[in-house]
C-alpha cells in the first residue's frame, strides 16, 4: 500500500467516524460511538498481545464498578470494565482451541483442571435442573469467563514468572488506591468509627468483608516480596511499603474474618516453613474435632454467655467473634446458613440452582433467627459460606465438588512446594497456598467466588501452582533421566 492511499484511507475513516458519532450525539444523544476506538484497540490488543489484556484486567479489577451503579433499573448486573473484557477474552480462547485444534493435554488432564470438570459439570447439570434456569445458566458462564482468562490463559501468561509478579503489583498498585479512597472517607466519619469500616470501600468493593478478604490474600505474597532476600532492595522496599499499607488496611477494614483467615495462613505458613510432618498434624487436627464435639454443648453454652459486640475497640471487636447471642452480624451469618440447610433439605440432590439463592432464601427466614439487618433480598452477601451456597444451590454433590477442588488445590500445591529446589520458585509457590488458604478459611464465613475481586487472583494463584507442579515434574523427570543414563 503507498503512502498516498494510506493517507486517504486514513482521513476517509476519520470522516466516516466523526460523521457517525455527531449523528448519534445529534439525533440519539448518545456518546457510545465515541467508544468505538477503543474497543477496536482492545480487539486488536487480545488478539495480538493478550499477555497485556489480561494483565491489564488484573489492574482495573480493583478498580471496576457494577453496572447497576453507573446505569440505574437495568434486570442484569456485570462489573465493568473486567467482565466485558472477560467475556471477549472466552470468546477468543473458543476460537484459539478451534484453530489450535486443543490445548496443551498436560494442563487438560492435571488433577486440579479434572477437580475443576467436576465443579463445573455438576454445576452446569444443575442449572439445567434449575428453578430459575437462566439465571443459573449466567452464573455458570461468569465461572467459565473466570477461568478461561485467568486458569486455562493464565497458565500459559505465567510460565513467564515475570508476569506472576506484574500481575501481583499490577493488583495491588491497583488496591492502593481502593486503600486511598477509603481511608479519606474513613478519616471524614474519624477512624474510630467501625461502622464506617463497612462501606467507605463503596462503591469499589461492596463491604468490608469482601475488601478485608482480598487484602489478606495478597499479604502472603507481598511477605514473600519483602523478606526474600535474593529480590533486589528497590523490589523489597517497595513490597515493605506495600505491605504495611496492606497491613494498617485490614486493621482498619474491622472484617474479623479476614484477620481469622491471616491467621490460620500464617500458622500453615510456619508449618510448612518449619518442615512438620503431615501425620501428626493430622492427629491433632482429629483430637481438636473429637473434643469439639464430645464437649460441644458446654463448649455452645460458653459462646451464649459471650455478649460482647463488633466494635472500635479491636480487643471488643475480636472478642465479639463468637458472640453467637446478641452481634447481629454473627447471628445474621447464623440466619443465612440455616436458611442454605432448609433449603438443602427441601431440594438435596439438584439443589434450587447456581445463583439462585439470594432470590430464593427469603421463606426459609424463620422468625427467631431473622435479625435487625436481616433482608429478603441478600442485598447484605448471599449465603455468607462457599461451602453451604453450593449445598443450597446444587445439592451435596455440589458442595462436595467444591471442598474436592480444594483439597486437589492444596494437595498439589504442598506437593509443589516440598519438590521444587529454587527458592525463588519455593517463595511463590508458599505465597500462592497461603494466599488461597486466607480465601478458602474466609469462605467458612463469606462467599465471594462469583465476583471479578475475588475470582481472578483466586484462579489466577491457582494457575500459578499449576504452572509450578508442571514445572518441578520436568524437573524430577529430567533428573531422573540423567541419573538413568550415568547407570
Amino acid at each position: 500500500m503507498s503512502n498516498r492511499t494510506k493517507i486517504i484511507l486514513f482521513y476517509s475513516v476519520s470522516a466516516i467516524f466523526l460523521i457517525l458519532n455527531l449523528y448519534f450525539i445529534i439525533s440519539r444523544d448518545t456518546l457510545l460511538v465515541s467508544l468505538l476506538p477503543v474497543a477496536l484497540a482492545l480487539i486488536f490488543v487480545a488478539i495480538f498481545q493478550l499477555d497485556v489484556l489480561l494483565l491489564s484486567i488484573a489492574f482495573f479489577t480493583p478498580l471496576s464498578l457494577p453496572l447497576h451503579d453507573i446505569v440505574e433499573g437495568l434486570d442484569f448486573d456485570m462489573y465493568l470494565p473486567t467482565e466485558p473484557l472477560l467475556v471477549g477474552i472466552l470468546v477468543l480462547f473458543i476460537f484459539k482451541l478451534i484453530e489450535n485444534k486443543g490445548y496443551d493435554k498436560k494442563v487438560l488432564s492435571h488433577p486440579i483442571t479434572l477437580a475443576l470438570y467436576f465443579y463445573l459439570g455438576w454445576m452446569l447439570i444443575t442449572a439445567l435442573t434449575s428453578t430459575m434456569p437462566i439465571v443459573s445458566l449466567k452464573f455458570w458462564l461468569s465461572k467459565l469467563w473466570f477461568l478461561a482468562a485467568f486458569y486455562f490463559l493464565g497458565i500459559q501468561l505465567f510460565k513467564n514468572t515475570k508476569n506472576i509478579y506484574r500481575f501481583v503489583w499490577l493488583y495491588c498498585i491497583a488496591f492502593i488506591i481502593v486503600i486511598f479512597y477509603a481511608w479519606s472517607r474513613h478519616f471524614g466519619y474519624g477512624f474510630h468509627n467501625d461502622q464506617a469500616a463497612h462501606f467507605v470501600m463503596n462503591p469499589f468493593y461492596k463491604d468490608h468483608t469482601s475488601y478485608g478478604a482480598m487484602l489478606a490474600f495478597f499479604i502472603p505474597f507481598l511477605s514473600g516480596l519483602t523478606f526474600y532476600k535474593q529480590f533486589k532492595p528497590a523490589m523489597r522496599f517497595w513490597g515493605a511499603v506495600i505491605l504495611l499499607l496492606f497491613l494498617v488496611a485490614l486493621i482498619l477494614s474491622y472484617s474479623r474474618a479476614a484477620w481469622l483467615s491471616l491467621l490460620v495462613a500464617a500458622m500453615v505458613w510456619g508449618i510448612m516453613k518449619l518442615k512438620i510432618r503431615f501425620r501428626p498434624l493430622f492427629i491433632t487436627g482429629l483430637s481438636i474435632l473429637a473434643v469439639v464435639l464430645v464437649f460441644q454443648t458446654q463448649i455452645l453454652m460458653m459462646l451464649e454467655r459471650n455478649d460482647q459486640e463488633s466494635s472500635a475497640n479491636l480487643g471488643t471487636h475480636i472478642s465479639s467473634m463468637t458472640n453467637v447471642t446478641t452481634d447481629a452480624s454473627n447471628l445474621e451469618r447464623i440466619n443465612r446458613w440455616s436458611c442454605a440447610y432448609r433449603m438443602w433439605e427441601e431440594k438435596p440432590v439438584f439443589g434450587w440452582g447456581p445463583g439462585t439463592y439470594m432470590f430464593q432464601y427469603a421463606p426459609f427466614q424463620l422468625t427467631k433467627h431473622r435479625t435487625i439487618i436481616s433482608t429478603n433480598s441478600a442485598d447484605r452477601g448471599n449465603a455468607h459460606s462457599e461451602y453451604l451456597g453450593p449445598l443450597a444451590e446444587s445439592g451435596v454433590i455440589g458442595m462436595l465438588s467444591f471442598i474436592f477442588l480444594a483439597i486437589m488445590i492444596l494437595y498439589v500445591g504442598i506437593h509443589t512446594y516440598t519438590r521444587a529446589e529454587e527458592r525463588e520458585v519455593r517463595m511463590i509457590i508458599l505465597s500462592a497456598i497461603t494466599g488461597i488458604i486466607t480465601y478458602l478459611i474466609h469462605g467458612f464465613l463469606n462467599n465471594f467466588l462469583d465476583t471479578d475481586k475475588a475470582s481472578i487472583p483466586f484462579w489466577a494463584f491457582v494457575a500459578i501452582i499449576v504452572v509450578f507442579d508442571l514445572y518441578t515434574r520436568n524437573q524430577l523427570k529430567n533428573a531422573d533421566s540423567k541419573l538413568s543414563s550415568n547407570k
